[in-house]
């Protein structure tokens, strides 16, 4: 669901949420409200706007030399939020840490830099591969969709905002790689930082600060189902297997409301029935209804979420078939 490609898919489930107001594309978006998680810790929900490409979960640390954001967004009005932030609390973005290279994780990171020049992006390596085959075969494809008006007038905006930032694909990359899981000192305060490889990306990255307690995972764990157009499922087990492993109080997704251990443990058995009976002979329709069953109790009260679930899981099902279990970028088996 997280690259232009899908694009169709998205539009034919309605989970762009469509709306009826043809002159929707000229309203000024408004940016969302940081919501304070724990002591120093503040999440900028992400979401699916109507019309609009989603945008995922940004979370921001206050540190001694300024502030440590992961995930920066693909609207203005994310990245803006961002800003507006540290500008309310009169620090500068000292590091921006990308969980992973998906367009509404890091679309952000150009507008961040030009507000704040001295900041560092840090992130995998994972992003070079994705500019020259994921995201190039995305840009390829979605252009027959711009003269399309059958597609909503917002919704081709989101496709024109993503061919720019593909084009401008360089300043999307990270000034430092992180090669290997350890622990690293950002703008003062230390974080526990995991790479996960081959997992919903090639390099995914995910961080624990141990004086929250706070786990902030990306897209390792996503709602209303996994994103697994660029995954291998069987490093992305791996990679939840460690999450579990670690002290955390609160997880918080790349889609989705921040989880507690159980609610995360839920999902995590979720993910593993799901995977297993992607790999079986039942039918997808029956694995759809088996994931949104297990995570009803993690979506929000609305029944379109219901919908989406079923809808998105049923669709990877015929994804992972398609390519002997994985994504077909999935290099490693």
């Amino acid at each position: 669901m997280k690259g232009l490609v899908a694009q169709a898919f998205l539009l034919s489930i309605g989970v762009l949420g469509f709306s009826t107001v043809a002159c929707a594309a000229t309203v000024t978006e408004p940016a969302p409200q940081a919501q304070q998680i724990a002591a120093g810790v503040w999440l900028i929900p992400g979401g699916m706007r109507a019309d609009r490409e989603p945008d995922g979960n940004s979370v921001i640390f206050a540190a001694p030399a300024g502030l440590v954001v992961l995930d920066t967004g693909r609207h203005d009005w994310q990245a803006r939020a961002i800003i507006d932030f540290a500008t309310a609390s009169h620090q500068a973005i000292a590091a921006v840490v990308n969980s992973h290279w998906h367009l509404d994780h890091v679309s952000g990171n150009p507008a961040l830099r030009a507000a704040f020049p001295g900041l560092h992006v840090y992130a995998s390596d994972a992003i070079d591969g994705a500019l020259v085959g994921f995201l190039a075969a995305s840009a390829r494809d979605s252009q027959h969709d711009l003269n399309d008006e059958s597609i909503p007038a917002d919704t081709r905006a989101d496709i024109r905002l993503d061919l720019a930032t593909i084009r401008n694909g360089a300043a999307l990359k990270p000034d430092v790689f992180i090669k290997a899981s350890g622990n690293l000192k950002l703008a003062g305060r230390r974080f526990d930082v995991h790479l996960a490889p081959a997992a919903a990306t090639a390099g995914d990255v995910w961080l624990f600060d141990r004086s929250s307690r706070i786990a902030a995972l990306g897209d390792l764990v996503t709602l209303p189902a996994p994103f697994l157009d660029t995954a291998c499922p069987q490093g992305w087990l791996r990679a939840l297997g460690d999450i579990a492993r670690t002290p955390f109080a609160l997880a918080v997704p790349g889609h989705g409301t921040p989880m507690s251990r159980a609610q995360f443990a839920d999902y995590r058995n979720a993910f593993v029935a799901f995977i297993k009976c992607a790999d079986s002979s039942d039918p997808g329709s029956t694995c759809a209804a088996q994931w949104s069953a297990a995570v009803k109790p993690l979506l929000d009260a609305n029944p379109r979420e219901m919908q989406r679930a079923i809808a998105m899981a049923g669709y990877y099902v015929d994804l992972l078939r398609a390519h002997g279990g994985r994504s077909q970028y999935c290099a490693t088996a």
